[in-house]
């Protein structure tokens, strides 16, 4: 996927229907962090793994952690998240 637009039609066809207001805070962590789409997409797959369910303040805890430890791509996600025993993956 190259842009989080096509990631969320992705897990749409996958059965993950996020409502409006769901797509739209995403959009705004994304904002909040200027994290750029594959981080944004790394972020929202960790989190449907480690929690289950989309939870908000999850995603963007995530994508701070990101953002601030200079994390840029989804294979740098993963394995700043194993690396420092943040969540079982």
């Amino acid at each position: 996927m190259s842009t989080l637009d096509d990631y969320l039609l992705f897990l749409q066809s996958k059965g993950f229907f996020f409502k409006e207001d769901t797509i739209g805070f995403i959009y705004f962590g994304k904002a909040l962090t200027n994290a750029p789409d594959e981080l944004s997409m790394a972020a929202i797959e960790c989190t449907l793994k480690i929690q289950k369910s989309f939870d908000g303040s999850f995603y963007i805890s995530l994508l701070e952690i990101f953002v601030n430890n200079d994390v840029k791509t989804k294979r740098q996600a993963f394995h700043f998240i194993r690396n420092n025993e943040l969540f079982p993956l």
